[in-house]
């Protein structure tokens, strides 16, 4: 019988400064402790991944929502995708990209996957279609903090002057606490923070994924990554596993990372395995970095990352348990 039901999350794999993990453990723990209570109660594991995403989006401390990194033009636009694996074969998606005046864009993925029957909606047409469905529009200006200005400020700055990206780069050992934990040499932007996910297991047998991103610092308006694209960032089926992804995005998309992770539990991998694979496949090809993780219908979870740090947690009949790893 799968240890069920679980839920993992994330909440960004990057270099997390010492002064910064307080908030993210912080961060990580509430969106578990939101999500499994619906589990205990026999929501879904759609249910759940939402929930526990929102909880991540609301917290300042992470790339997602209320905080989120500012584009070229100092906005935040934001990119959502949650997808269930399928009780019934359908395979229910919906994603959400470059919307402006949404504070949960997470909720509004939610809606495409229930009330439409497409699947991605992008823009200004994306936030009406929320607004249509009850969700309240907001002004672009509630999401953007000082903070991110002052960050903003500091990378355009550093771009006219031709200086060069803080970069960390090294070898970091596997963690010895969590199954599938591992790291590999890279090269990593070293100042920024990154995406949200969570995936989940409910009592039904059923898995779900959902990641939610405000993209990357200084982004050209309209740029979208990986976060909200089936099978890059995010992807769920009950027949082989549930993932979301962060890190670079572009390496991420060419190799449709997310699907090829879980391609490789539906072979038989344990996902642990297949979610370290699935990061050195990524550094090996492409140069990439990131973090991953991966659970598959019968319990079994992994998590990888080549960065610095990531924030993890995850949550079981066994009790919480919370990371920021190297």
């Amino acid at each position: 019988m799968p240890d069920q039901p679980i839920l993992l999350v994330h909440g960004g794999a990057w270099a997390i400064p010492d002064d910064a993990v307080e908030a993210h453990t912080f961060g990580v723990r509430s969106a578990l402790l939101a999500g499994y209570a619906l589990l205990e109660r026999g929501a879904t594991a759609v249910d759940a991944v939402e929930a526990a995403v929102a909880v991540l989006e609301d917290d300042e401390a992470f790339d997602a929502g209320r905080g989120s990194f500012l584009t070229r033009d100092g906005k935040v636009q934001l990119d959502a995708l949650l997808m269930d694996g399928g009780v019934t074969g359908t395979m229910r998606a919906g994603g959400v990209a470059c919307v402006e005046r949404l504070r949960n864009p997470i909720h509004a993925a939610r809606l495409v996957l229930e009330k439409s029957p497409h699947v991605y909606f992008v823009g200004r047409d994306a936030e009406n279609f929320a607004a249509e469905h009850g969700m309240p529009l907001i002004d672009n200006a509630d999401l953007v903090l000082d903070r991110e200005r002052k960050r903003l400020a500091v990378a355009q700055h550093k771009e006219r002057a031709g200086l060069p990206d803080r970069t960390f780069s090294g070898v970091q050992e596997t963690d010895k606490e969590a199954p599938g934990l591992a790291s590999h040499d890279t090269e990593y932007d070293a100042s920024s923070h990154d995406t949200v996910g969570a995936v989940a297991l409910d009592a039904g047998g059923n898995v779900a994924a959902a990641t939610s991103t405000g993209g990357t610092l200084n982004k050209a308006p309209g740029r979208v990554g990986d976060s909200s694209l089936i099978g890059c960032g995010c992807y769920a089926d009950n027949l082989s596993a549930a993932v979301s992804l962060t890190g670079w995005g572009e390496p991420i998309m060419k190799l449709v990372l997310g699907k090829w992770a879980v391609d490789r539990v539906l072979a038989g991998d344990a996902p642990d395995a297949a979610a370290e694979a699935a990061i050195a496949y990524l550094f090996r090809r492409l140069g990439g970095h990131g973090g991953i993780i991966l659970l598959g219908p019968d319990g079994r979870y992994g998590l990888a990352h080549n960065t610095p740090r990531m924030a993890w947690g995850v949550c079981n009949q066994r009790g919480v348990q919370v990371g920021i790893k190297a």
